[in-house]
């Protein structure tokens, strides 16, 4: 009968297709891995991404290199990767721009879920909520009760539209059901000066930079962004438990294939990244970095990114923001 006949051909050729992935996978890597960052040499991202890169370079027995695509907000080497070879040798390690630019961007030519593979979640940063000593709060119930006491009076700082620190204080705004004026500033450094210097009520800072001057006791820190509370700024509690339940806000750093790779060679690499990641030296560094090493499998990294479309989606709309 024709009809079994071509299912069975069918079925061989999906065999043979199936063991040659197989055999592929069995073998991988055996020629270099390029890692495309897209972002600028010299920042966290491109950090976090060498150091993955040096270590993975000496557990697989090949070169490793790191390939700097930045531009347009991370959408240049976002979309270099989407269209590269599914076979496992063109990574993409990137930020939370993936999550946070489908809201922005009318146009994108990837999709940030069906472009890519998870391979896993490299670290992520807490950003630690700030206030100016002259405000008379001491808590995050102490700041939202402020807030509600005075609509629009109270001001927060930013460096960007849709930046970390900006979407960090709009998420605060729409969960305390609050008014508080954002200030754009072009600099993290111009940021600084102003918050030090008491122009600015409050902030949304990494604790690398805030730390120093809350030792000080130039600003006063209330809690982290972070679900739980974070080794990169010890005592502090998270906003979540502090007073707005739900409250969750990191920057996060991941790795990703091109969709439609093996999951046999998807596998391989998370398992690799991942063993690098949990090693103590590796955790010691990412912390000196200013960020928390994690290790995911493909699995939650997906489901993390789905979470936070939705999360950025949704906080972007009712903010009314828009790419610059």
């Amino acid at each position: 009968m024709p009809g079994i006949a071509v299912r069975l051909q069918i079925i061989a050729g999906a065999t043979l297709a199936l063991s040659a992935m197989q055999a592929h996978a069995q073998t991988f890597p055996s020629k270099p891995i390029r890692i495309v960052v897209p972002l600028a040499a010299g920042g966290p991202g491109d950090v976090l991404a060498r150091s993955v890169a040096q270590k993975l370079t000496e557990n697989v027995g090949q070169q490793v290199v790191v390939d700097n695509r930045p531009g347009a907000n991370t959408n240049i080497g976002n979309e270099a990767v989407a269209k590269s070879a599914p076979d496992g040798y063109t990574l993409l390690a990137t930020a939370s721009t993936l999550t946070i630019n489908p809201a922005l961007y009318t146009n994108l030519t990837y999709d940030a879920v069906k472009s890519f593979a998870p391979v896993t979640l490299i670290a992520w940063t807490p950003l630690v909520l700030v206030v100016h000593p002259s405000l008379p709060v001491k808590s995050v119930q102490e700041l939202v009760a402020l807030a509600r006491a005075k609509p629009g009076l109270l001001n927060y700082s930013s460096a960007g539209t849709a930046s970390s620190s900006h979407l960090s204080g709009e998420l605060f705004k729409a969960l305390a059901r609050v008014s508080m004026v954002n200030i754009q500033y072009k600099s993290n450094s111009q940021e600084l000066i102003d918050l030090l210097a008491g122009n600015v009520h409050l902030a949304f800072g990494t604790a690398s930079v805030v730390s120093p001057h809350v030792k000080a006791g130039r600003l006063r820190a209330l809690a982290v962004t972070s679900p739980k509370p974070s080794a990169l700024a010890p005592g502090l509690p998270a906003i979540a438990e502090a007073g707005l339940p739900g409250y969750q806000a990191e920057s996060l750093h991941a790795v990703f294939a091109p969709a439609r790779t093996p999951e046999a060679i998807v596998k391989r690499l998370n398992a690799e990244i991942v063993r690098l990641l949990h090693a103590p030296s590796t955790r010691e560094q990412f912390l000196a970095a200013g960020v928390e090493a994690v290790g995911s499998t493909p699995e939650e990294l997906a489901a993390m990114i789905t979470s936070e479309i939705a999360r950025w989606s949704n906080v972007i709309r009712q903010a009314g923001l828009r790419a610059e």
